[in-house]
């Protein structure tokens, strides 16, 4: 126990006296910030997060979150009033640096073994409870996800929705699903780690998910 505490305060001080310069995006060329739109009000904000994202990778961090939009309830994806008014400004805010990001991995190597991950927890409804209302609603039974890098096919759509954008109706993939395929990816097999507590089965992907081989490639 003392020999792992002493491990864990260690790669804790090595973290610290790394993240300085890791975090440091002044380091990088004048092209490469413009790439990122870091000289744009509208993209400076998510481009230096995808900038530090290529950074961190780069330096062998396993797993980078990059956040779009700051917190709290406005100025985010979590938009309710107005679809027309809400959503292009925040698309405009990391289209441009998210395609940055991308192709700096590759234009570096590193999208061979970089899974990019783009999703969200759930979609919107195509609708509004309330007729002519300009917003949307909370919506789990059709939404889009997209990966690219790690070992997925280049330019391949799964699935579909209705023709209302309602409900998943061709190719339908479950959360565990989705786990399940970015484990495989990774190289964990999501079926191997299964313990039994309180009564159950317990794994990664809550006894259930399969990977989906199509879109592998």
């Amino acid at each position: 126990d003392l020999e792992a505490r002493i491990s864990s305060f260690e790669l804790a001080a090595r973290m610290q006296s790394a993240a300085r310069e890791a975090l440091d995006i002044g380091r990088e060329t004048a092209e490469t910030k413009r790439m990122y739109g870091i000289d744009d009000p509208a993209t400076a904000d998510y481009g230096a997060r995808c900038l530090i994202a290529r950074r961190l990778v780069e330096r062998g961090v396993r797993f980078v979150q990059v956040w779009s939009g700051p917190q709290g309830a406005t100025n985010n994806w979590d938009n309710h009033g107005s679809i027309v008014k809400e959503l292009p400004p925040m698309a405009l805010s990391v289209d441009r640096p998210i395609a940055a990001l991308l192709r700096d991995l590759k234009a570096r190597g590193l999208d061979e073994d970089t899974l990019v991950v783009w999703t969200t927890e759930f979609g919107r409804t195509p609708f509004n409870a309330t007729a002519d209302h300009p917003g949307r609603e909370h919506h789990n039974l059709g939404f889009t996800s997209w990966m690219a890098g790690g070992g997925v096919k280049r330019g391949h759509i799964h699935g579909a929705t209705d023709e209302y954008g309602i409900q998943a109706v061709e190719g339908k993939v479950h959360t565990h699903d989705l786990h399940a395929t970015m484990l495989h990816l990774l190289g964990i097999d999501h079926e191997r780690l299964t313990y039994r507590h309180a009564g159950r089965d317990y794994r990664l992907t809550d006894i259930a998910g399969e990977v989906l081989t199509g879109i592998i490639a």
